[in-house]
């Protein structure tokens, strides 16, 4: 029985039907499938032509999946690590950062629930935020100005 290796493209399609990938992860991908490096930038040129490959929506995808768990720092490490353009980034991070309190206190609420006791319950709760990928100053608002009638 002889078995048919798929093509570069076969493989990169394959990819981008399961989910949005950037350039680079998917260069990562099918580096071992390829001859020359020449050979997956071009296909990949392709595919931005033709639409099927496409930073922005990489950017939109990533936003739209992590918002509700994680912060603006989180996401932005994420898509430098994806190899997404700063530029991509800068202007995605308005619209990242516009509903970042309010995420924060719903994954506080979440965990959480109630106000620090202590100061070794109010370092538990900023270091789980701060993991979370919040910036501090939103953090502190959270745990400083939260409404306990909204608990």
């Amino acid at each position: 029985m002889v078995t048919h290796k798929p093509s570069l493209k076969t493989r990169a399609l394959g990819y981008l039907s399961r989910r949005e990938h950037s350039r680079l992860e998917l260069e990562k991908k099918l580096a071992p499938h390829a001859q020359t490096s020449e050979e997956i930038s071009s296909m990949l040129d392709t595919l931005e032509q033709r639409g099927f490959l496409s930073a922005e929506r990489m950017v939109e995808h990533v936003i739209h999946t992590r918002q509700s768990k994680f912060g603006s720092q989180r996401i932005v490490h994420e898509l430098r690590e994806k190899g997404i353009a700063e530029n991509l980034i800068a202007e995605a991070l308005p619209n990242i950062r516009e509903a970042e309190l309010d995420k924060a206190r719903e994954v506080w609420r979440k965990k959480f629930g109630a106000l620090p006791a202590n100061a070794k319950e109010h370092g538990r709760q900023m270091r789980f935020l701060m993991g979370r990928g919040f910036a501090a100053e939103v953090i502190r608002r959270v745990l400083r100005h939260y409404d306990k009638d909204e608990a």
